[in-house]
């Protein structure tokens, strides 16, 4: 019987989600969506990234991350969202935090209030549907 030594490791990368120290970046998941939410959690933990908490709209975005903070690396917000919208939850949370890593969650067809968040702070952005690579992709990129 052949044991795990065996086998070369040719897969063996780094997980996306851990810091140079070795520690899971920690991510807050923001979108009315119940299944985008699982999703994006999903691809995270999946790469080693702590989930440390999940909000169903902005209001209760910018609670979750102001209870959190600084406990807080990355953020993934949805543009659209009832109660208050990604755009006006990113200025609240940059007015408060002016550090934030924030990666903004679009629909296609987006691109004006794309561009308003960008202009406003947030480091990225991904288009929904969601691909697995590209979720990976543009948050790696705002850590690093």
């Amino acid at each position: 019987m052949k044991a795990n030594a065996d086998f070369p490791t040719i897969n063996d990368k780094r997980p996306d989600g851990l810091s140079p120290d070795g520690t899971p970046y920690k991510a807050l998941i923001i979108d009315d969506s119940i299944f985008v939410r699982k999703q994006i959690s999903q691809i995270l933990t999946s790469e080693g990234f702590e989930v440390v908490g999940q909000a169903g709209d902005g209001v209760e975005g910018i609670e979750k991350y102001k209870e959190l903070f600084p406990g807080v690396d990355i953020v993934t917000l949805d543009i659209t969202m009832p109660k208050m919208d990604g755009v006006t939850a990113l200025e609240k949370i940059i007015t408060f935090d002016p550090k934030a890593n924030i990666v903004m969650i679009s629909a296609l067809g987006k691109q004006d209030l794309v561009k308003k968040a960008l202009i406003a702070g947030a480091k990225n952005y991904i288009v929904k549907p969601l691909d697995r690579k590209k979720v990976l992709e543009r948050i790696t990129a705002v850590l690093n």
